[in-house]
């Protein structure tokens, strides 16, 4: 006998633990795969689901079907939570906390920014630290105060810390070739430098030389700063450079008297 206080109420199976939530089937509109959910679940993203078989995104509350005769389309799968309908399912226990996500609406994990933007940063670094390297000696005359820093890398790396060597901002302004008064088959070479840089450069080496009337070099000689700088300031001049946008002239003799030119050619360079 029931008492009459129970007669209108539903009953269940399983221990009292209170109204447990009513089970959903959606099915997916792209696949056909079928599936429980709860209507909590379906809440938590105003409908939108994720199918766990084929990854199409849908509105699980329009697509939720009905449990009638007709047989659902199933391919079980226990990582996608898919179900068989016509096997009785357990009821879900009443909870006050949150019901959990099920796979097949679980959004995809975000992508990890911050190791992309570690590279983009470690790449920068690499790019400046080669820019630094490359152009350490314009740094050192530019920047004095990272002259000591410059110096301490380069001890470490093995590498050198000249003077800056840029050819196309040095040019002979000016020049003579005419035969010495006081030796008779010698000839001086009078010569301007200038160095158009906004820093000091390294002295360049000179390349003088005889031509005939085809202008086919007789003969030739390589001067190093060391041999046309005055020899009481050479060492202290090399060390200098040229300074900025300034200049330096040179007097050089040489001994003509084993050749008949009759011109000259004159060029600065600076050796590898």
């Amino acid at each position: 006998m029931v008492p009459d206080a129970m007669r209108g109420r539903p009953r269940r199976l399983g221990p009292g633990r209170g109204e447990a939530q009513v089970s959903l089937i959606t099915r997916c509109p792209t696949c056909g795969t079928a599936f429980r959910v709860l209507p909590g679940q379906l809440s938590a993203r105003a409908g939108r689901v994720r199918c766990g078989k084929c990854g199409a995104v849908f509105d699980g509350i329009a697509a939720l079907v009905e449990q009638g005769e007709e047989p659902l389309l199933l391919e079980p799968s226990p990582q996608l939570g898919l179900f068989d309908p016509r096997k009785p399912q357990p009821q879900a226990a009443a909870t006050d906390d949150e019901e959990p996500l099920p796979a097949f609406m679980a959004e995809p994990p975000a992508p990890r920014r911050a190791l992309w933007w570690t590279l983009c940063a470690l790449a920068v670094l690499a790019l400046v630290g080669q820019a630094v390297y490359q152009y350490r000696a314009e740094l050192a005359v530019t920047v004095p105060g990272a002259r000591s820093s410059l110096e301490a890398a380069c001890r470490l790396l093995g590498c050198g810390l000249n003077l800056p060597r840029h050819l196309k901002f040095l040019s002979i302004d000016s020049y003579e070739v005419r035969a010495d008064p006081q030796r008779e088959g010698f000839i001086m070479l009078n010569a301007v430098i200038r160095n158009r840089a906004m820093f000091a450069q390294d002295y360049p080496v000179l390349h003088f030389a005889l031509t005939d009337e085809s202008s086919r070099p007789l003969t030739s000689r390589v001067l190093t700063p060391g041999e046309y700088l005055e020899r009481d300031r050479a060492a202290q001049l090399i060390g200098r450079g040229i300074d900025a946008g300034g200049e330096a002239s040179l007097t050089v003799y040489f001994d003509a008297s084993r050749v008949r030119a009759t011109g000259y050619h004159l060029e600065l360079f600076y050796p590898s």
